[in-house]
């Protein structure tokens, strides 16, 4: 049994547009978990929770490897706390207080302009410039999940009506698209102990702002609700979500990677047919197919 799920696990190793397709079905649950458990957990408790949990989960296994790592994770400390400080931390939390006050359509178009921050970092930080292909394939993508949102009728986009939320999406995606990009200057330590340094990184950061949340009159409810959020968003877009996205953008890069974000609307509304009874139209037909040519496209070298 053990030969077999390691050869399984050997091979999706080795699958970078699976791994990263698979993130963003996670983080599309975590868009519609998020916006729907708003008024059961403050966003900074959510966060704390999420990582501190997960790190929890993950730290038997990671304990090894951390033993090892620890001279190499020493001596990029700063650099570690910055992955800590931009993917788990500051990008969650402006991410869970924005789906306070914002809608999930809202939040899955603004999603949709991610690739663009993660070009700019790119091309700020190491002088990455974004090819021709990648170009057209974005813009492909981006045309699909308009359609999408859209409901195939462009009117709907000049009648959304975007407030405070959605400048806290915008800047958490800022923050994303920073952790992105820096992924390429990852210390050479194992997977495990990279994400068991940032998710605890990450719950120490965010101990301070959790004392202060509470102290303000936040309060957390502690029902089936909270306890299933709890559940999925530890597991799936935490857990093994950044696992896949750290080893999806390891093997082909950010800006090869940052199509898969069109991904999300896509699997946010085959998440609302298959759950929530709506209906597969034209509209959506014509989306999908627009976005996984753009996602080809951009992904290829």
């Amino acid at each position: 049994m053990g030969g077999v799920f390691g050869r399984i696990t050997g091979w999706l190793n080795q699958q970078p547009y699976l791994l990263l397709s698979l993130t963003s079905l996670f983080w599309a649950g975590n868009i519609v978990i998020g916006r729907f458990a708003s008024g059961h957990v403050p966003p900074v408790a959510l966060t704390w929770f999420r990582w501190g949990i997960a790190f929890l989960i993950v730290l038997p296994f990671a304990a090894p490897r951390l033993k090892q790592d620890w001279p190499v994770i020493r001596r990029h400390a700063g650099l570690m706390t910055t992955f800590a400080l931009t993917g788990n931390a500051a990008f969650h939390v402006m991410a869970y207080y924005g789906l306070q006050y914002t809608e999930a359509i809202n939040v899955l178009l603004l999603q949709s302009i991610g690739p663009l921050p993660v070009a700019l970092w790119t091309l700020v930080l190491f002088g990455d410039r974004i090819t021709p292909a990648q170009a057209v394939g974005v813009l492909t993508s981006l045309a699909g999940v308009l359609v999408i949102i859209c409901r195939g009728d462009i009117a709907i986009i000049f009648g959304i009506g975007f407030n405070r939320g959605d400048i806290w999406i915008l800047i958490a995606l800022v923050f994303y698209a920073l952790y992105t990009a820096l992924l390429r200057k990852r210390p050479p330590i194992h997977p495990l102990s990279f994400i068991a340094v940032t998710m605890g990184g990450g719950t120490l950061l965010l101990t301070p702002l959790l004392v202060l949340e509470i102290s303000t009159g936040y309060a957390i409810r502690f029902d089936t609700t909270t306890l299933l959020t709890l559940a999925y968003v530890c597991v799936f877009p935490s857990l093994l979500g950044y696992m896949f996205l750290n080893r999806g953008i390891e093997i082909i890069g950010a800006n090869r990677s940052a199509p898969f974000l069109h991904l999300v609307p896509v699997f946010g509304s085959v998440l609302a047919i298959v759950f929530l009874g709506e209906r597969l139209q034209f509209f959506h037909a014509v989306g999908y197919a627009l976005v996984l040519a753009g996602v080809i496209t951009a992904a290829r070298r």
